[in-house]
């Protein structure tokens, strides 16, 4: 399954509504030993917003902590210029070029699940899993 900046984010950041659905999910995914991958994009984009956040400490647990188990992709040549047209056609101000390479790296690769609490990738018709949320 593909994991997206706002399942890490949120898996590191305290103060996130989905903090403790990220933490029970992440568990219940490394308990499965379930296969988990994410593209160089969100590893970027993540970084950058755990960096302005939290600070390095939380930037340096996502890289040296999280990330150990989870495969990563690079983005292709295409992925991108796809991505790229995608959103100039969507036209929308709060889709990212980041979603959009992940979604045709999700297609390119086809993966249907998610962990992920963007409303984009249902919107895209990827499934987020995992353990159900706390409430």
């Amino acid at each position: 399954m593909f994991v997206d900046t706002s399942f890490l984010v949120a898996l590191l950041d305290e103060d996130e509504d989905m903090h403790g659905d990220a933490i029970a999910q992440w568990r219940w995914v490394a308990e499965g030993r379930l296969p988990v991958l994410t593209s160089n994009y969100v590893v970027l984009e993540s970084c950058a917003v755990l960096q302005r956040r939290l600070g390095v400490p939380a930037m340096r647990k996502l890289v040296r902590d999280i990330l150990e188990p989870v495969a990563l992709e690079w983005v292709t040549k295409d992925d991108h210029e796809s991505a790229a047209e995608a959103l100039l056609v969507a036209d929308r101000r709060n889709l990212s070029l980041v979603d959009c390479v992940s979604f045709e790296v999700m297609r390119r690769l086809e993966i249907r699940e998610c962990l992920a609490f963007d409303q984009h990738f249902a919107d895209q018709g990827f499934s987020p899993v995992g353990h159900p949320p706390v409430r």
